[in-house]
């Protein structure tokens, strides 16, 4: 009977991260149609701090070095595949963020990374603590990412967008790709 139930846990834990992913994508996708803006990319990090509730809980609760370490490996490994595939363009004086196709096999990649370790993890610490760490994981990789998103949000706003659209000599119809400057575009030469 209780294995029955820890693998009903499991298996349910399993399939919201996958339909949690699948969410991910398509929003993201169907946010591509959208112009972007300042709330757009700081309500998902501000939205997602309010899950650190789930420490108020004991069950929740994990060593701190756990904690950082969780943080840590998804800001300095997970956080940069998502930065080197968000790039904002411009059409008709409006920024966008430029879809990737890359984006959608890294999450998914991330994914059945995620996956892959929560299974090993689960030998070693209980089903509520995995879930612990793994927030913490998440959350390390979306700040770097949502703060690089910001800069360059902040950069393609200043540099391609005027103030007034009167001082501007002529409709801005073209498409501007901007690059993050302490990223190297994607093909580019590093250094």
């Amino acid at each position: 009977m209780g294995h029955s139930a820890l693998f009903n846990v499991q298996t349910t834990a399993t399939l919201g991260a996958v339909l949690m992913a699948l969410m991910v994508i398509a929003i993201r996708l169907k946010a591509a149609e959208r112009p972007t803006s300042i709330k757009k990319i700081i309500m998902p990090p501000i939205g997602m701090t309010t899950g650190f509730v789930m420490f108020l809980v004991p069950v929740m609760r994990i060593p701190v070095w756990w904690g950082l370490l969780a943080f840590l490996a998804g800001a300095v490994f997970l956080s940069y595949p998502l930065i080197r595939t968000s790039e904002f363009h411009v059409i008709d004086g409006k920024i966008y963020l430029k879809r990737s196709k890359a984006f959608v096999f890294i999450l998914l990649g991330l994914l059945a990374v995620r996956l892959l370790l929560h299974s090993y993890l689960e030998q070693y610490i209980t089903l509520p603590q995995t879930g612990a760490v793994f927030f913490l994981l998440a959350y390390g990789m979306i700040i770097p990412w949502r703060v690089a998103m910001l800069v360059e949000y902040l950069q393609t706003k200043v540099l391609f967008i005027p103030l007034d659209p009167g001082t501007f000599p002529g409709p801005i119809s073209h498409t501007v790709l901007v690059h993050p400057p302490f990223l190297p575009a994607l093909g580019a030469p590093a250094g």
